[in-house]
């Protein structure tokens, strides 16, 4: 268990109806509201985050404080609406265990190298367009395929995207990604699980452009023949009480 916070302890909330702030002021935590920058800003002992864009838009921004998510995806074992104030109670009491999540950033397009919560995907910019990827890890080539597009997850993020394209649901502190072709043109296209430190990508050729796109957010074009390095970068700190989901429900 975490240490506890002190008496009317700061609690930011990103994302939440008026409910959830009622909820922390009833749990005696003293709220502050706002967008994931202006919160981080205000420095608060704790962040609630309502709802997955909340969750990405804090991890774009860095948070070192532990975050609360409400009405999430069960993978970042996430609490409901209702269990808002025992679960605050229990954050204001030292009642929580801090979860660190690994983040994935990347070399891409982007100039301020953003980082991705769920997962990193090259797609084209156009429905069922095809081009070309090659995927590499530790330097060597694990397979070349013509697919709409790649998505690499992260554990939090597999059991998302990844998994809607076919790729596998992998357990927390594997110290893994998952690496799935999207609507491969080969029907025995593989998937695959490999080390989070050091994956490569490569748009071979692109019959329509091939964006990058970090947790749903367009970092814009990827060159055909540019590498692009995946790997972690950082970790999002979530806070788990009793109240909090298990990773796979």
């Amino acid at each position: 268990m975490s240490g506890q916070l002190p008496e009317g302890a700061r609690v930011g909330v990103v994302g939440g109806p008026a409910a959830v702030v009622d909820a922390v002021v009833a749990a005696g935590g003293d709220p502050t509201v706002g967008d994931a920058a202006a919160v981080v800003d205000a420095t608060p002992d704790a962040v609630v985050a309502v709802g997955e864009p909340a969750l990405v838009d804090l991890a774009a921004v860095g948070v070192e404080v532990p975050v609360l998510p409400v009405s999430g995806p069960a993978a970042v074992r996430s609490v409901s609406e209702p269990a808002v104030e025992p679960a605050v109670a229990s954050v204001l009491a030292g009642r929580y265990e801090t979860v660190r999540y690994p983040l994935l950033g990347t070399d891409g397009p982007a100039a301020d190298r953003p980082r991705a919560l769920f997962d990193l995907t090259l797609v084209t910019d156009e429905p069922a367009r095809i081009s070309e990827y090659t995927v590499r890890c530790g330097g060597a080539r694990v397979s070349t395929f013509r697919a709409d597009g790649v998505v690499v997850a992260t554990p939090v993020g597999s059991s998302g995207y990844a998994r809607a394209a076919g790729g596998a649901v992998a357990a927390p502190a594997t110290g893994v990604v998952t690496v799935v072709p999207i609507a491969p043109f080969a029907t025995d296209t593989d998937h695959w699980a490999l080390p989070e430190d050091d994956v490569g990508l490569v748009v071979e050729r692109d019959e329509t452009p091939v964006h990058l796109l970090v947790d749903g957010h367009d970092t814009g074009p990827v060159a055909p023949g540019r590498a692009i390095r995946v790997s972690t970068d950082g970790s999002f700190p979530v806070a788990v009480v009793e109240e909090s989901a298990a990773f796979f429900e």
